[in-house]
């Protein structure tokens, strides 16, 4: 892949270099990939089970193998797009996705539904945040916080696209029919888009100034990488039990299951206004306080769930507040590797970041309805998850690097 050797190049700037087509395609794409590879599966899933017999169990299970899958994959794959740049890997993920989505449909037993999931999880990798998130960073260096705050926004559309439209293909089509629609769509929005699009030349990466800075297995060795690991694992248990778990929190609390639905909806909206005010909360804190106010606020939304009972409206308040904690949090993990170690790793950094908190929201839908019966119902469950966050706050405190551990583009990192 050819570099580039300006200025602009160099620092990490990636003015002359960027292509412009870059965020809206990225934009696209986040929502198709995740609105179809996704969101599209819990509502299937009760059709899936119904028509084929395959238990829940089952097909959830394959559901979390690819995003096991994908958080096991996304190291190597940070590392080829450091050196090569994005164009070749997402383009080529989102051929696996197409694939992948077109086995799920046709899978004849549940071995075959697995495996098809399995292959997901490749192209999960390969297209989802990270990659989108590894590219705008080097592409847009000192800007970057306004383009990933753009195509996460975008990225929050998916549900409140995908979830309906899903919805609505499986009134009129099985759900092998509605994933095949679906398989044609993903192939004509994201294929075209990342072949097209992510064409410019890849700038080269900033030089690190400081010998330390440069090798990155200083870093994932260092305190600081290893306590944030943690903070995220833990944070990302928490919030995708939350996630999954909250309709039947709703319904215990008395609210129908469609009221239920619509506070899980409005809960995504949250998330998406929360994504619209990080950019001005990344200028007025620190790197540390920004992580540890963000955490802990987690927790204290989800408190408010154990703790309140009613009435429904309060109770859909602290879903929309919860929500935009989330939105923020997303953010909040996808500068971490910039705002303490540079651009130079961010995509193994980032991987490695990614790779256990990625495998925590796998486990959590299991380990949060596993634990909700000994504990006594989903009020108690949301108390431990809610100190889960309460740790993973502390945790964070410990996850600022030194002075010479400063990033390559010379971030401060102080608290």
């Amino acid at each position: 892949m050819t570099h580039l050797h300006t200025s602009g190049a160099v620092t990490g700037t990636g003015d002359r270099s960027r292509p412009r087509a870059a965020l809206p395609a990225l934009c696209a794409t986040q929502i198709t990939s995740w609105g179809i590879v996704y969101y599209a599966f819990p509502v299937l899933n009760p059709q899936i089970t119904a028509a084929t017999g395959w238990s829940t169990t089952a097909t959830t299970a394959a559901f979390s193998g690819a995003l096991l899958i994908s958080a096991l994959t996304g190291i190597p794959i940070g590392r080829i797009i450091d050196r090569r740049g994005p164009r070749a890997v997402m383009t080529t993920g989102s051929v696996l996705g197409v694939v992948a989505v077109l086995a799920i449909a046709f899978a004849p037993n549940l071995i075959a539904f697995t495996a098809a999931w399995l292959l997901a999880g490749l192209a999960i990798a390969a297209t989802f945040y990270q990659p989108a998130f590894a590219a705008l960073t080097r592409w847009w260096g000192e800007d970057r916080v306004r383009a990933l705050t753009i195509v996460t926004l975008a990225g929050g559309l998916a549900s409140t696209a995908f979830a309906p439209l899903t919805a609505t293909l499986a009134e009129h089509l099985s759900w092998r029919s509605t994933y095949a629609v679906l398989a044609v769509i993903l192939a004509l929005v994201t294929i075209p888009a990342h072949a097209l699009a992510l064409r410019g030349p890849w700038p080269s990466a900033p030089a690190p100034p400081s010998r330390q800075a440069t090798n990155s297995g200083s870093v994932t060795r260092s305190r600081p990488f290893l306590m944030l690991a943690t903070a995220l694992t833990l944070n990302s248990f928490a919030m995708y039990a939350v996630v999954i778990a909250l309709v039947p929190l709703l319904i215990a609390r008395g609210a129908s299951p469609t009221a239920a639905a619509w506070a899980l909806g409005l809960g995504g909206l949250g998330q998406t206004l929360g994504r619209t005010l990080y950019a001005t909360l990344a200028r007025r804190t620190g790197v540390t306080t920004r992580a540890v106010a963000l955490i802990g606020l987690g927790g204290i939304t989800t408190a408010g769930f154990a703790m309140v009972s009613g009435p429904f409206p309060l109770l859909m308040g602290i879903t929309i507040a919860a929500g935009i904690v989330r939105g923020n949090l997303t953010l909040l993990q996808a500068t971490a590797v910039t705002d303490r170690w540079g651009t130079t790793h961010y995509g193994r950094l980032s991987g490695l970041l990614a790779a256990p908190a990625t495998i925590a929201s796998a486990l959590a839908p299991f380990a949060g309805a596993a634990l909700a019966g000994p504990l006594g119902g989903y009020p108690r469950l949301f108390i431990v998850l809610a100190l889960a966050s309460v740790a993973a706050a502390l945790f964070v405190a410990g996850g600022t690097p030194s002075r010479s551990q400063h990033g390559a583009d010379g971030t401060s990192t102080s608290p």
